[in-house]
């Protein structure tokens, strides 16, 4: 068993009985674009802007989480991209918006947790929602695993 078969097998053990699932599949990219979102906006030290005035605590997170999509599975790691350049993008145009940045991420951050929150209703407990948390880098990964096995195309 590969790292990643692992990582998705470990995932998903948790989420079969997903009480509404289009509601965690909306909950799993808003969470990370909240998070990324607060971790945008967080001071960072001046050496980061002498390197690039994009390199902050949320840029750092998504090239980490890039670099470490690349380790375990490549063919994901190329679907990712899209989604990371998005989340990127959407960040870099709420920084120069008239929105309150970390305000926006924030309600993106809570709207999330309760759609996890909602998804795992029938468990009636948070711990999955913690769980979920704790491995924010790998739900938007099995989310694209799902598709992939859907259509046929290898992990």
């Amino acid at each position: 068993m590969t790292e990643v078969d692992g990582w998705l097998a470990r995932y998903e053990e948790t989420h079969n009985d997903l009480s509404y699932p289009f509601v965690y599949w909306a909950a799993v990219p808003i969470i990370v674009l909240g998070t990324v979102g607060l971790l945008w906006v967080l001071p960072v030290p001046g050496e980061f802007y002498d390197i690039s005035p994009l390199l902050n605590w949320g840029s750092a997170f998504l090239m980490v989480a890039v670099v470490y999509y690349f380790i375990i599975s490549v063919s994901l790691a190329i679907g990712m991209l899209p989604f990371v350049i998005g989340i990127a993008s959407l960040q870099i145009w709420l920084a120069q918006s008239d929105y309150s940045a970390p305000r926006v991420s924030a309600g993106l951050l809570t709207a999330g947790i309760i759609g996890l929150w909602l998804g795992y209703r029938n468990q009636r407990s948070i711990r999955p929602v913690l769980q979920d948390l704790q491995m924010m880098i790998i739900g938007p990964l099995w989310l694209l695993s799902v598709l992939y096995r859907r259509v046929g195309i290898p992990l």
